[in-house]
């Protein structure tokens, strides 16, 4: 695997060492091992997955507040997803920044978010899964976000939302205090 860390700092791209003959691929997603070696917390107590029907869905920000916060490893493993996220740290030198990481079946991409990020993402085709690796259990009480059109951020999506749930679309913008 090779690790690339993003301008947010502790949140990566994963990219796979894919090994081709002629039945396709092997790559390795996950190693404990190399997660330690870069510092990222390896401890995977939960995974999940969302499939979505409809290009141009999205879903998020969201993250999971104190004293529940979780690191994220985000892949998918059918169709493709503009990956967003937005560094909540509020003594970091990125506060309130943001990236977006195209993330394909094709591309094999991971990304490691770290805890105190929030998360969304954005479907370029219909019938798009991702896969979420927790090092957190899910508690819905603990569950915040904000909208993705939240101006305290600027998130820009490339092109009309064709799905966004009742609750992501109601969130009220989130006030954060200046680092």
């Amino acid at each position: 695997m090779i690790f690339e860390e993003t301008k947010l700092k502790g949140a990566f791209i994963i990219k796979p060492e894919k090994k081709e003959d002629e039945r396709g691929f092997f790559a390795r997603t996950f190693c404990q091992k190399e997660f330690l070696e870069y510092g990222l917390n390896a401890n995977i107590v939960q995974c999940d997955i969302s499939h979505n029907k409809n290009k141009g869905t999205f879903r998020g920000m969201h993250f999971q507040a104190p004293p529940f916060e979780e690191d994220k490893i985000i892949s998918c493993c059918y169709g493709a997803i503009l990956n967003y996220i937005v560094d909540l740290r509020v003594d970091s030198e990125t506060f309130k920044d943001w990236i977006k990481i195209e993330v394909s079946s094709e591309n094999g991409y991971l990304v490691y978010i770290p805890r105190s990020f929030a998360h969304g993402f954005y479907t370029l085709r219909s019938d798009t899964r991702v896969v979420y690796q927790l090092t957190q259990y899910h508690y819905p009480e603990h569950v915040w976000g904000f909208r993705f059109d939240d101006p305290a951020f600027d998130i820009l999506v490339p092109a009309e939302i064709s799905n966004l749930s009742e609750k992501d679309s109601h969130y009220p913008d989130l006030y954060l205090l200046p680092s």
